[in-house]
């Protein structure tokens, strides 16, 4: 897709037309501050100006005023929320200030999240209260520095007005990047509810700007139209990033078709949470009673959504109905595949193994078995192991940070035993576990002290968290606070949306 070699907007999308977007009004507010401002990542995307020393700058990230070429666009969307399909969804608290063009020539959306009210709203606010805020900002960066796809945060701003839930909470807003914001349900959309209208000028503009490049093996061979181009990119995609989620313990709590990102990047963080100790039917979110989303539901979930796209693109796949639904079911029927090679090869990383061979399935469920009998520390118990195989326990802080339980100790023995007949270099291998087993993650104990602080008026402490996460695979100094386990009273057990 087009771009320029100079830092700055572009209106791709809009240019669509009206079926797909409105334009959207700013709507100011009274008294915004700066809560985070992301100045590594603005450097990044070439962003011109500093809302830290520019009173113009902070108020355009407040929707106040309008930034250098922005044209700002509300888009629509559909999708199914637990299940249950919504014919139009959209924008309802966000703004789309435009697609900004990086100095690389990377095309990015650039968002307002909690904004004011759109003509998708459905009756709503359209604005954010300051925890999911802060929440979405310290998560997201810390999964970007953990090297998961994901959208990314460039800026919070208190708004200085209440915003009123379940009680009357501070207003804010997060500047949101992501590499787009074509969704599932932007599909569904124009699938489902306008009888296809629009559908094949979607799909082209997805497909022209993020897989007309692809890399991938294509899993259906010859001349593909854009559609099944789409449905093989976007299945690519979901495996490879629920993979890296499993093996991070990371819980999305949300995943409605809504939420699932054409690009393949992580979007939504209001209910999520990353599992302390280790629980397979892990589930935070306090809108998901029936654990729908649970982390072992996860891989699942996203196969779902898959079959979802699948069954919207048929028309576009080929005239003949029964061919079009052939080649969609070889796609989706792939995706396990897919997510399985993805998930394996990290858990051998993970575990210091060359590769996990067939021979191995009982050594990998008893580890499991082991930290969920012993509810030990998911993290800890990986990254206990890998210091283990480099010779380091005693050089690192984890014996203050984690205790094996006795089944975890005798489990390790088998596993050295298996280790000693890995193919390749041994200690390459195991240096290697450093890279994919972190010491830090955003834990929910932590991610909610963030929060209060900020609440509080307190930012440095939450600013050192998000700075932290910077180098997750990494022991730094003070690293007992960031990667301990957190004490009972501690523990978050519920996380919620912001709507």
């Amino acid at each position: 897709m087009a771009a320029t070699s100079i830092p700055g907007f572009d209106h791709s999308y809009a240019r669509l037309g009206g079926l797909f977007s409105t334009p959207q009004k700013l709507d100011p507010v009274s008294d915004p501050t700066l809560i985070f401002w992301n100045r590594r990542f603005a450097e990044q995307l070439g962003w011109r100006g500093d809302p830290i020393s520019d009173p113009q700058q902070l108020g355009a990230l407040a929707g106040n005023q309008l930034l250098t070429d922005s044209q700002p666009i509300a888009t629509v969307y559909a999708g199914h929320q637990f299940g249950q399909y919504n014919p139009q969804l959209g924008d309802g608290r966000a703004t789309l200030l435009g697609e900004w063009i990086t100095p690389s020539e990377q095309r990015v959306d650039v968002q307002l999240k909690g904004a004011g009210p759109t003509p998708y709203s459905r009756g709503g606010d359209g604005r954010a209260p300051l925890g999911p805020v802060i929440r979405e900002y310290v998560v997201s960066e810390a999964m970007a520095g953990l090297g998961v796809p994901t959208s990314r945060a460039l800026a919070a701003v208190a708004t200085g007005e209440p915003v009123i839930r379940n009680r009357i909470e501070q207003g804010a807003i997060l500047t949101r990047v992501a590499s787009s914001h074509l969704r599932v349900g932007t599909i569904q959309f124009f699938a489902m509810t306008r009888g296809g209208e629009g559908l094949e000028s979607l799909v082209d503009y997805a497909v022209a700007r993020h897989f007309a490049e692809s890399t991938e093996q294509p899993i259906i061979g010859g001349d593909a139209k854009p559609a099944t181009t789409l449905l093989e990119g976007v299945c690519q995609h979901f495996a490879r990033l629920v993979a890296h989620w499993q093996v991070l313990g990371f819980v999305h709590g949300v995943l409605n078709t809504d939420n699932a990102l054409l690009c393949g990047e992580t979007i939504d963080f209001g209910p999520c949470a990353f599992m302390d100790h280790f629980d397979p039917e892990a589930s935070f979110s306090s809108i998901d009673r029936q654990g729908r989303y649970a982390w072992h539901n996860q891989p699942g979930i996203m196969h779902w959504n898959l079959a979802v796209l699948a069954e919207c693109l048929l028309p576009l796949i080929d005239d003949s109905a029964e061919t079009a639904r052939h080649t969609a079911q070889t796609v989706v029927d792939r995706y396990p595949q897919i997510f399985h090679t993805h998930h394996q090869s990290w858990l051998a990383a993970k575990l210091g193994l060359d590769t996990i061979r067939e021979s191995d399935a009982a050594l990998v469920q008893s580890f499991h078995d082991a930290l969920a009998t012993g509810k030990l520390d998911f993290t800890l118990a990986f990254r206990w192991l890998a210091e283990w195989a480099n010779g380091n326990l005693e050089h690192s802080p984890i014996p203050e940070l984690f205790t094996p339980s006795d089944s975890l100790n005798r489990w390790a023995q088998e596993w050295r035993a298996r280790q000693k007949n890995n193919n390749g270099d041994q200690s390459l291998i195991a240096a290697n576990m450093y890279r994919v087993n972190p010491a830090i993650i955003p834990r929910n104990h932590l991610v909610q002290r963030a929060i209060d602080t900020v609440e509080s008026g307190h930012i440095e402490w939450a600013q050192s968290l998000v700075d932290r996460f910077a180098s997750p695979y990494e022991w730094q100094a003070g690293d007992d606070e960031w990667a301990r386990t957190p004490l009972e009273e501690e523990r978050v057990t519920r996380t919620f949306c912001g709507t």
